[in-house]
């Protein structure tokens, strides 16, 4: 299992990965294995404002489908286009391919609650 030293990570085991005043919001590995195959990506909140914590899409895998929360506040950009028929990247590459939205950082002070990678390895054992 991965757990890249240049992310951050929720207890909701979302990722994100900060590129100046973008970041790229994805779920980790340890989220996909857990779901198993992923059939379905929805995201219908590009363009909005969202706070930390709130609901910016969901995933479907074979046997149930969970709720994807923002790590921090932002404006979401951009979904992954590719995810629509390609939803098994999330599988396959969580960390690359398989991420879910491009956001704008509306507060760079929230990653502060985010854990590291040391962390995040230590909660999900």
């Amino acid at each position: 299992m991965e757990f890249p030293a240049n992310l951050k990570y929720t207890e909701e085991h979302e990722w994100i990965r900060i590129e100046g005043n973008t970041a790229y919001v994805g779920i980790t590995d340890f989220a996909q294995s857990e779901l198993g195959e992923i059939v379905y990506v929805e995201v219908n909140t590009v363009g909005d404002e969202l706070k930390i914590n709130d609901i910016f899409g969901t995933v479907e895998a074979v046997k149930t489908t969970s709720d994807l929360y923002i790590p921090i506040s932002g404006k979401v950009l951009e979904f992954n286009s590719r995810l629509e028929d390609e939803p098994e990247l999330v599988n396959e590459a969580p960390y690359g391919d398989g991420w879910i939205i491009k956001m704008e950082i509306g507060d760079a002070a929230e990653l502060e609650k985010l854990m590291d990678a040391g962390a995040y390895e230590a909660m999900v054992g």
